[in-house]
């Protein structure tokens, strides 16, 4: 049976949703492979010429990765003519893969293929993304963020919201938007006796699109709303 709190959460309860699946690829400049703490290589792998991304490597450095040999080349600067540069998520067994490659021509090149979470919660970190790693819970093609506090009571209707709650629901629509995809689950239970904010918040957005230091910077700034 269903307690009379829990059905007044459950048809109470805001969402907001930017339907659709997250975004199958975002593009990257050079530079956001070097937030990352990687560096665009040319080089040989296996002794062919290729693109590929290494960490603290310099030209002339071999050494060998996944049993496949690696020579340093050159450590590139800027991305090589007519190519840009696309990342995305695959999922493998069940966890987020970063998967980011160079395109010309409707051809890509893979230059790195690594587990998303490890990369992404030391970029987070790097920039200090604080809200967004407190809230993050999981990762897939969708990231997971939740925030709570206080005891759980009835949710306030959205024309009662107070102003702290409406700028961050303003600000998550805006953001969703940008994105093209994300899902915002809020429940405002009001102030506690002191003064304090009593709610519970899901936001689900695309994975990817946390790589991208401005919309972290937007996630987090709206996250930051709730104290």
């Amino acid at each position: 049976m269903i307690t009379e709190l829990r059905r007044a959460q459950l048809l109470n309860t805001l969402v907001f949703e930017t339907l659709g699946q997250p975004e199958k690829e975002r593009e990257f400049k050079i530079k956001s492979l070097k937030k990352w703490g990687f560096d665009l290589v040319f080089g040989k792998k296996d002794g062919e010429e290729t693109y590929f991304a290494a960490a603290d490597k310099k030209a002339g450095d071999k050494y060998t990765e996944n049993d496949v040999e690696h020579e340093v080349v050159e450590v590139l600067s800027e991305l090589p003519k007519n190519k840009k540069m696309f990342a995305k998520i695959e999922m493998i067994e069940g966890k987020a893969h970063l998967y980011v490659y160079l395109r010309e021509d409707d051809i890509d090149t893979p230059i790195l293929h690594i587990p998303a979470g490890e990369i992404l919660l030391a970029f987070l970190k790097k920039h200090k993304f604080i809200h967004i790693i407190e809230a993050l819970r999981n990762i897939g093609s969708a990231a997971n963020l939740v925030k709570k506090h206080g005891d759980e009571g009835k949710p306030l209707p959205f024309e009662e919201l107070p102003p702290v709650p409406r700028r961050f629901l303003r600000d998550a629509k805006k953001i969703e938007k940008e994105m093209g995809f994300g899902r915002i689950a809020l429940a405002y239970f009001g102030e506690n006796k002191s003064g304090e904010a009593r709610y519970w918040m899901e936001w689900m957005v695309p994975t990817i699109a946390l790589f991208d230091e401005k919309i972290s910077q937007k996630i987090d700034k709206a996250l930051a709303e709730f104290k």
